[in-house]
């Protein structure tokens, strides 16, 4: 198995974008700058050892250097066997909320940050247990499929943010019903299911999606995130805070923790409702809620020993400098015989 140990560097890769543009922008000017000294054509016959794909050449290999520098950040992962373990424990679905409503900083950093700092904290208090990991907005999809590797799930869980949701929106339903499929349907007693949200649903399938599934044998948590007071939504734009939420007046919108909604679904799922407060707190409190329900023996094949790569990627990524290096006007002389870079 492969992974990223700091996925979240992959996204310095959309710096290729402007660094592109730039490039065509330059491209564009030293294109009409020589057509000042006249046709195109005329240019190359008095100036033949001008090197015409120079900088096309210089500006590939220093993208691929840079693409080679970004995964070498992130830091590539291969697991180095594969064993058979025997656990014990439950089954446990994690549904996050990654709506833009999450982003509210009545918790600070934000409410998303404090989810996902209690669930990396949860993951430490755990031992045989299988976590999974749903993620919803309008729609819900299954990010992690049951694992006990909960490295590899701390791993994903870095990566997440609002941007990946497909559509806005807060269905909870839809998380319950993605959760009821994960699941393995001959093991109903073990199925638990955690929902971190604000709450914010405005779809009216959460509770009867809560009764099918606890009708089901799936056990139902919720845990709120953020504050019934409201807090306005920050608007971000190329990575920069650029306001807050407004409605159609122009008003700044205040998302709500809603509670009620919360505490009826852990309700109607046989669950019980949490506040999160404290990430690393309320972590350990919901593992000793976890470690008095009945467990189920199973066994897994796991990656194991994993071992880092970065350095093969850091050392193509210096090969490539130094080749753009080389491509230079003075360097390319040198070669004229072999034409090379003509």
């Amino acid at each position: 198995m492969t992974k990223f140990e700091h996925p979240e560097a992959l996204y310095l890769l959309f710096l290729l974008v402007p660094l592109g543009l730039l490039f065509l922008l330059f491209w564009q000017g030293r294109r009409r700058a020589v057509k000042r000294f006249g046709e195109s054509s005329l240019v190359t016959r008095l100036m033949p050892e001008r090197p015409v794909f120079k900088h096309t050449l210089k500006f590939i290999l220093a993208a691929v250097a840079l693409i080679l520098l970004v995964v070498a950040l992130a830091n590539p992962q291969i697991g180095q066997s594969y064993e058979k373990v025997q656990r014990s424990g439950v089954d446990l679905m994690i549904a996050l909320d990654i709506s833009r409503s999450m982003m509210a900083e009545d918790e600070k950093p934000s409410r998303l940050a404090k989810a996902k700092q209690f669930i990396s904290s949860l993951t430490e208090e755990l031992a045989g247990d299988r976590i999974g990991l749903i993620l919803f907005a309008g729609n819900a999809y299954l990010q992690v499929p049951l694992t006990s590797d909960y490295v590899a799930a701390r791993t994903l869980l870095r990566a997440i943010n609002p941007e990946i949701a497909g559509s806005q929106g807060t269905n909870i339903g839809e998380a319950i019903r993605v959760a009821d499929e994960a699941f393995d349907r001959s093991e109903a007693e073990f199925r638990t299911m955690l929902i971190i949200s604000d709450g914010e649903d405005h779809e009216a399938a959460a509770l009867e999606m809560a009764r099918t599934a606890a009708g089901k044998g799936m056990t139902i948590y919720t845990m709120g995130v953020g504050s019934p007071k409201g807090s306005p939504i920050p608007e971000y734009r190329n990575g920069r805070q650029v306001g807050y939420k407004q409605d159609r007046s122009g008003s700044i919108v205040l998302s709500k923790l809603n509670e009620t909604m919360l505490q009826q679904v852990a309700a109607t799922g046989n669950g019980s409702y949490f506040r999160l407060t404290q990430a690393r707190a309320d972590a350990s409190n919901f593992a000793r809620e976890l470690a008095g329900l009945e467990k189920r023996d199973f066994e897994e094949y796991v990656f194991t020993d994993y071992e880092d790569y970065f350095q093969v990627f850091l050392a193509l990524a210096l090969l490539f400098l130094v080749l753009e290096f080389f491509v230079t006007e003075r360097r390319l002389t040198w070669f004229r015989d072999w034409k090379i870079f003509q």
